[in-house]
């Protein structure tokens, strides 16, 4: 039956282009370290291909149980995993829930493969440099590995940490872009108070640098500034000119708050409100984001001079950090905001996760981490961005937002 108990967060793990674990990972953002490189194998590229915000050094056979599970993991599904298993070590939820209480529910999306993978394939189709369809089943199908497609399923984030954890509840997965960390959490903290759930890992993952789905985008919201890695990604700033791409998870451990407080697990975070809309990108998409930022402050019971600052969207794109910013500004006023991705990119479905455990920490530690190569703010993005390092703040309480290109909008207060 349902709890009128708060939803907490006990446990949090991040595996990011700028940390392997949440302490690294807010150390780095508060020494403005950097996550965006120039890709190994994109050297002597002149287009956006050559810059990524990537994890050189993960490992997965750390993190990974049973090892053998590796080789149905593509590597999204490996840095999700990763991090669900931080998330449950720092809750010590192992054993203190029973199994049949235990949900999973992640963002994900369709993952690309890298096309090296199947471009033998591929070949058993070319005939005099041309493809042939037709002899794709009976030359093709022979050289694909029977478990091939498992790797790279949506669902497959949420199953094989579900089996891990021993999480016998409800598994779900949400496809929506970026959106889908927010909306992850939104519906698992549904479960939680509906009376479904007692404990729930959520979390995301994704990557926005493999080479089929970069393709398959195009190159129109990204970064041209393909020489100057480190300060390509500058949301808000007057001469920003697109996103920069990357790969990571998030994963949280939630609970009610009487549960975790019986167990002696010690709340990094409580949920206070959250809404989720849809409008079709246009002229009035930036009242629409406001509306969903006003409804978020409703029901959390806060006014906008009770927020101690917006995690924003901020793609570094030019259109949309103005939309965006009139939209804050709308709803907020001049609420300090922070934008994380100018460290690390924007990492699709695990994009909301990975900010969201800045704004855990800020609010624990009442530092605001600095936005990244912000010279000069675009007066068209009238906000207070938190540009110099050191910034304090006395506010425990913290408003995410995300968005998508399609038009979905999501966001989230947390407090201490």
């Amino acid at each position: 039956m349902s709890s009128e108990s708060p939803v907490v967060i006990t446990g949090a793990g991040i595996i990011s282009p700028i940390g392997l674990c949440l302490e690294t990972f807010w150390e780095s953002l508060l020494q403005q370290r950097s996550g965006v490189r120039v890709r190994e194998h994109f050297v002597d590229v002149e287009q956006p291909y050559r810059i990524a915000a990537d994890i050189p050094d993960f490992e997965p056979k750390k993190f990974v149980r049973p090892r053998k599970a590796l080789k149905v993991m593509c590597r999204p599904i490996q840095l999700g995993f990763a991090a669900a298993m931080l998330a449950a070590e720092q809750a010590a939820i192992e054993g203190q829930v029973d199994p049949e209480r235990f949900a999973a529910v992640f963002g994900s999306e369709a993952f690309y493969a890298d096309p090296l993978d199947v471009a033998r394939v591929f070949r058993q189709c070319i005939v005099d440099h041309e493809y042939d369809h037709d002899r794709w089943g009976d030359h093709a199908m022979r050289n694909i590995e029977p478990l091939w497609m498992l790797k790279y399923l949506p669902n497959m984030v949420a199953s094989h940490i579900s089996i891990a954890c021993d999480a016998r509840g409800a598994s779900n997965t949400i496809c929506q872009a970026e959106a889908s960390s927010l909306l992850a959490m939104i519906e698992a903290v549904d479960l939680i108070r509906r009376g479904a759930a007692d404990a729930v890992m959520v979390g995301a993952t994704g990557s926005m640098m493999a080479t089929t789905g970069m393709i398959y985008r195009g190159l129109d919201r990204l970064s041209h500034n393909v020489h100057n890695p480190e300060t390509a990604n500058r949301p808000f700033d007057v001469d920003r000119d697109g996103m920069v791409v990357g790969e990571g998870a998030g994963a949280l451990v939630l609970e009610r708050e009487d549960a975790a407080l019986a167990r002696g697990a010690k709340p990094l975070a409580r949920i206070l409100g959250s809404a989720r809309s849809f409008f079709p990108k246009g002229e009035d998409f930036s009242q629409a984001v406001a509306a969903n930022l006003e409804m978020t402050m409703q029901r959390s019971g806060l006014e906008a001079a009770e927020v101690g600052h917006v995690n924003a969207n901020g793609y570094s794109t030019v259109d949309d950090d103005i939309i965006e910013a009139q939209a804050i500004h709308t709803a907020l006023k001049d609420v300090p905001v922070i934008a994380p991705k100018s460290a690390f990119g924007n990492i699709g479905p695990g994009t909301g996760l990975v900010e969201l455990a800045a704004s855990i920490k800020a609010c624990n530690e009442g530092v605001l981490p600095a936005v990244l190569n912000l010279d000069q703010l675009d007066d068209r993005c009238p906000i207070q961005v938190v540009s110099q390092p050191g910034t304090t703040t006395s506010h425990s309480t913290a408003l995410t937002l995300n968005f998508t290109e399609a038009g979905q909008i999501v966001s989230l207060m947390i407090s201490k």
